[in-house]
């Protein structure tokens, strides 16, 4: 049992602080408040994350990893019905870890690792859309010039990265809040897909319109 309090110490650590993190934003959450929430000592928080960048570069890492395994499966992306599912899978994962995009360019200006492994994560999401369209594209749902394909897939990462700003903007006091998530994901999946509604065949066209009506209210 020794053994493993102190991992069980580390995570319950990391869970309360991308908890505060996505809640109140990264730069108004201090160590103070970390070990005041858990009921710790500053110390012990210390022992396990010597360093609050320490707590951010962990949370990102876990953020990169299962981002990577979703975006290796844009290649069994066909039609649009997969595109939307495969859109939204991806928002949840910016949404679990959403203090990283509200707080972006504060984060990436104090943390060079964070610059770094960001602009990874960009050429990583670029690649998944651009694979994403041809699948598509390969069994008829698009037709997109060869031209076409670079900004189209750029204007989609751009909408995939600072959606849940655009939502905050809105709404500040409510947009990133638990009880709003599952419709900033469809809002969010739906403007991103929407940008290959010129390119999309007849009846994907028709069919997008018929996910927008069953996952999007009217307002």
């Amino acid at each position: 049992m020794s053994k493993k309090a102190p991992r069980r110490t580390a995570e319950r650590i990391l869970e309360v602080t991308l908890e505060l993190f996505n809640r109140f934003g990264e730069p108004n959450v201090s160590t103070t408040l970390i070990s005041s929430e858990l009921g710790i000592s500053p110390g012990n928080l210390y022992y396990h994350y010597p360093a609050k960048d320490e707590l951010i570069n962990t949370l990102f890492e876990r953020y990169e990893r299962s981002l990577g395994e979703l975006l290796n499966s844009s290649d069994g992306v066909r039609n649009v019905e997969d595109a939307w599912f495969f859109l939204h899978s991806l928002f949840e994962i910016i949404w679990d870890y959403r203090f990283l995009y509200r707080d972006l360019n504060d984060l990436l200006s104090k943390n060079r690792l964070l610059e770094m492994h960001f602009q990874t994560v960009l050429k990583n999401k670029t690649r998944a859309i651009r694979t994403l369209l041809a699948g598509m594209s390969r069994s008829g749902a698009v037709d997109i010039d060869a031209r076409e394909l670079e900004p189209t897939a750029n204007c989609m990462v751009v909408v995939l990265t600072y959606w849940l700003s655009f939502e905050y903007v809105r709404d500040p006091r409510h947009a990133l809040e638990p009880d709003n998530a599952q419709q900033a994901l469809a809002r969010g999946a739906y403007h991103v897909l929407n940008l290959l509604a010129p390119h999309l065949e007849a009846s994907q066209r028709q069919h997008l319109l018929q996910l927008t009506d069953a996952y999007i209210p009217a307002t």
